[in-house]
């Protein structure tokens, strides 16, 4: 099984980076294949045009390294989406590779990927943590995604405060996808 990682968050050492590199860990340790990006290392991923090249050219006019993830997530089995929670939702460079799925829409949701959610918030309050959750079913959804599992992470605000057994449930999200 291969699949594709992708982490979103400016921290690199941050809460939600470290859950999904005990996902990772698990997904290895089972045997699986990881491709992994960070998306806010690989570079520039730029932003939708809403140009809709894509759909009388089947490719984004974007030349950067989003189409590589793409063709990535194509060849994939499996998804896995990290992000913090900023400012009431997912973080920026989740939303516009999400938002450059727009290109392969048809293709990605013909995939039936089975897919992960890892998301870290700083505090409990649940209003927010339902409305990311309710996004992530959104997405899920519209793409034909199998949801294998979410992960929310709450009162986790700094790596010291991820409790062992969000790394296990991050683990055996993992393993078990």
């Amino acid at each position: 099984m291969k699949i594709v990682v992708l982490k979103s968050s400016p921290h690199f050492k941050g809460t939600s980076n470290c859950l999904t590199d005990e996902f990772i860990k698990g997904a290895k340790d089972s045997g699986k294949e990881v491709i992994e990006y960070d998306l806010a290392e690989e570079g520039v991923i730029h932003s939708c045009l809403a140009c809709d090249y894509c759909r009388t050219n089947g490719q984004c006019i974007q030349n950067d390294k989003g189409n590589e993830i793409l063709k990535s997530i194509l060849e994939a089995d499996a998804i896995c989406l990290a992000t913090p929670t900023y400012y009431f939702g997912i973080s920026s460079q989740l939303k516009k590779m999400i938002d450059r799925f727009y290109s392969k829409n048809s293709a990605i949701a013909k995939k039936n990927l089975k897919a992960v959610f890892i998301i870290s918030a700083g505090n409990d309050n649940l209003q927010l943590l339902e409305v990311i959750q309710k996004h992530f079913e959104l997405i899920a959804n519209y793409l034909n995604f199998k949801n294998c599992g979410l992960l929310l992470a709450s009162n986790c605000g700094s790596v010291n405060l991820i409790t062992n057994e969000y790394y296990q449930k991050a683990y055996e999200l993992g393993k078990n996808i």
